[in-house]
């Protein structure tokens, strides 16, 4: 048997951390390993607790969810994945999240079955952008008069065909989805992925979404 993927909770709220804990202890392959009621609390426990995921509030007390998340995966060498949670279905946490280092971003109305399926999908390290999400992205880019941030010239370090496939990550295709509309293989879809991220610096396909909307790659027209 694998091991379990291990997660940690971090809200303000105990209601919701116990719940939570409840719902994901039920599964077989995931298991809650420990709480934490605010920003801070939570990056003093991820370096104690080591998770796979941490489920991340937005709104606490204190160091809110976003600035955590940034704490948490600026760290060097860091392999743990950051799953939003929220009540507030707006775009700015979309957008602040991700940009932040989140891997995905999920209401907190999600039932136990998309909780549970959104934590192993993060953990396996895709992003987990529901084409929902990604138009209220692209949306949230568009008034804020992207592109910004990193320069254009860095999508020159790319081929002609990565630069496709990373404008396809952006719009919300997964892997499989990416080779059928390439009629590639999707290994080969995966490598080209790899490579993008190598290139790019980048840990993970969230950001490499990001990186494309922020560089202009991906823009709101026809969205």
């Amino acid at each position: 048997m694998s091991t379990p993927i291990k997660v940690m909770i971090a809200d303000d709220q105990m209601m919701v951390r116990q719940g939570f804990t409840v719902l994901l202890n039920t599964q077989p392959d995931i298991e809650v390993v420990g709480q934490a009621v605010d920003g801070a609390d939570a990056v003093a426990k991820v370096a104690e607790l080591c998770p796979d995921v941490v489920l991340m509030d937005i709104r606490m007390p204190g160091m809110g969810g976003i600035e955590a998340t940034s704490v948490i995966t600026g760290v060097p060498a860091s392999t743990v994945k950051v799953l939003v949670l929220t009540t507030f279905d707006l775009d700015e946490y979309v957008y602040e999240a991700l940009r932040a280092g989140a891997s995905g971003f999920l209401l907190k109305d999600a039932s136990a079955e998309q909780l549970a399926e959104a934590v192993r999908v993060v953990a396996a390290g895709e992003a987990l952008l529901s084409p929902n999400i990604t138009k209220r992205l692209i949306t949230e880019f568009s008034r804020m008069g992207a592109p910004r941030g990193p320069s254009k010239a860095r999508l020159g370090e790319l081929t002609e065909r990565e630069t496709e496939v990373l404008s396809l990550i952006a719009q919300g295709l997964s892997n499989a989805e990416i080779a059928g509309h390439l009629i590639v293989a999707e290994q080969t879809v995966k490598t080209h992925v790899g490579r993008i991220l190598v290139k790019l610096g980048l840990r993970d396909r969230t950001q490499a979404a990001v990186f494309a909307y922020e560089t202009g790659l991906v823009r709101p027209t026809g969205y």
